[in-house]
């Protein structure tokens, strides 16, 4: 008997998971639309200069460096950056004054500073108003 219950338990376990995770890429999903709403891309480029953004946003496989209400640059990252959707701290290592397409970045969980995943970082497109 225990050993039906448990599998039985551990299938609605992942079916509870699974609707949970579909309404979180619906919210993700919307917050990335309403931070693009009203903006145009442009065409994109393989770097971006630091002093160009003060501010970064992560959604699920997206990055957004923003650089005022006008002017933003969207960044869709090659691989798995799971901790881009919980909102982990993003964390690079250069060795010049740009950020590039191909640059590995990480994610850092802000409590307990542990490294909860790394990814590519893709072209850089534009989006101005």
């Amino acid at each position: 008997m225990i050993r039906v219950a448990i599998p039985v338990l551990l299938l609605l376990a992942g079916c509870t998971a699974t609707a949970g995770t579909e309404q979180s890429d619906a919210r993700d999903r919307a917050r990335l639309d309403k931070a693009l709403a009203g903006l145009t891309p442009g065409e994109p480029v393989r770097c971006l200069r630091r002093d160009q953004y003060n501010e970064i946003r992560t959604f699920d496989g997206t990055i957004l460096y923003v650089a005022g209400r006008k002017r933003l640059w969207r960044n869709d990252v090659v691989g798995s950056c799971p901790g881009l959707r919980r909102g982990d701290i993003v964390v690079s290592r250069s060795f010049g004054s740009q950020a590039c397409d191909r640059d590995i970045i990480q994610t850092r969980a802000p409590t307990g500073g542990f490294m909860s995943g790394s990814c590519s970082l893709g072209k850089f497109t534009p989006y101005t108003r």
